[in-house]
Order: structure tokens, then sequence, then C-alpha cells
């Protein structure tokens, strides 16, 4: 009898001895997880790796990132994309001449794709890009022909809300609504009142519907390059 056991007995500790697949798990609706062997890519903003070294051993966390999934449901697709850059003017709210910015960045896009297109800051100060100052309205109020122009916003979600109820009473077409700068309450509100809203899941970005990542299949899409 005990010579039967044996067998089914070393399998077991042979399979207990097997490696097992390591990963970070959080059990959370709201965030993602990735394995430890396997950096994840991000295009746009709100994620970052950390490494850590503990030893002989060093090992890749990532910040836990939203999904966009958990907000209210938008149905962002490449016809939005175009409709969005059908618009024969461009404004950026939220631009900065700091460099590091992401609107600073998507400001640049635009220059860099000959698009024309406005920066809009309460500053009011310029803001310099290939040795060029280019001149800052300090609200949507300034732009002419708001009918025309389609929105980019890289600002706070509560300053996005404030400010896509003015582009609203103004008139302003469509927005574009780059990663961070929304919530719930700020996409209820873009998709309720605008012909085109790009933002949410979709899009190449590893965050979703991104200026820098989805831009150019939109101007493409309309004959703009």
């Amino acid at each position: 009898m005990h010579r039967q056991l044996l067998p089914s007995l070393s399998s077991r500790l042979n399979l207990a001895r097997r490696p097992v697949s390591r990963s970070v798990r959080v059990h959370s609706p709201a965030y993602t997880w990735f394995p430890l062997h396997t950096p994840t890519t991000i295009n746009c903003h709100n994620s970052a790796p950390l490494t850590t070294t503990s030893h002989s051993h060093s090992r890749t966390f990532f910040k836990p990132r939203l999904k966009t999934a958990q907000f209210a449901t938008m149905a962002a697709t490449d016809a939005t994309l175009r409709t969005f850059f059908q618009s024969p003017k461009y404004a950026v709210v939220g631009a900065s001449a700091n460099q590091e910015k992401y609107g600073y960045k998507v400001f640049k896009w635009y220059l860099n794709h000959n698009l024309p297109v406005t920066p809009i800051n309460p500053s009011g100060k310029p803001i310099p890009v290939d040795g060029e100052d280019h001149p800052v309205v300090t609200s949507l109020k300034e732009i002419e022909k708001p009918e025309e122009t389609s929105v980019s916003f890289i600002t706070p979600p509560a300053v996005t809300l404030a400010s896509l109820k003015e582009a609203k009473e103004l008139g302003f077409p469509s927005v574009f609504l780059q990663p961070g700068t929304f919530n719930n309450e700020v996409l209820a509100f873009a998709k309720n009142n605008f012909r085109a809203v790009v933002a949410g899941d979709g899009g190449w970005g590893g965050e979703g519907w991104c200026v820098l990542v989805d831009g150019e299949r939109g101007l493409k899409a309309v004959g703009k390059l």
C-alpha cells in the first residue's frame, strides 16, 4: 500500500515545485494590472513605470491608471475624429509655454501640421515655439467665428467643464478632450451639447483618444495631410 502511494505523493511534490507566473493585480474595476515581466507602453500621459531594486532583483511596477470605461459611455470613432478635423480652424484650451507639459506639446502639434490654431491661457503671455512667439488669448470669447473652430482641451476636469459650458454658449461645434481632462460629469455634458466629442476609450494610444497619437489619422481622413 505504501509503495502505491509514493508515485502519487512524488507527483504532488513535483507539481508544487513548478514555477508560477508572477504578476501584480489590483482587484478593483478602476485599475488595470500589468505582469511584472511585460512592460506596457503608454502613448499619452497619466501612467509611467516605476522601477525598484531590492538586492539582486529588479522589478518594474506601473502606476495604476483609470479605465475610461468607468465613465459615461462615449461612442467616439474615426468618424467622430474626422468631424472634429473638418473644421477650418482650431483652438487649444490650456496651451502652455512649458515644454514639458501637454498643453505645449498639443499646441505645437497643431503648428507643426500647419493648422490655424489659437492658444488659450488666462495668463495671456505669448508662447514661444521654435523661436517664434505666438499670441495667446485669455478665453474662448476672444475666438473669432467659433462656429468654424474645433477645440482641444488640456485642462483639469473642473476647468474643462466650465470651459465646455462657455463653448456651448458661444457655438463651438466639436471638442477633443485629452486623457486626464474629464470625468463622468464632463463627458456627459460634452456628449449632450456638441456635434462631435473625441474622448474616452478608443484611438490608438494607451490612454484613449489623444491628438498626438490619433491626430494625423484624422487629418488624412479629411485631406489635410
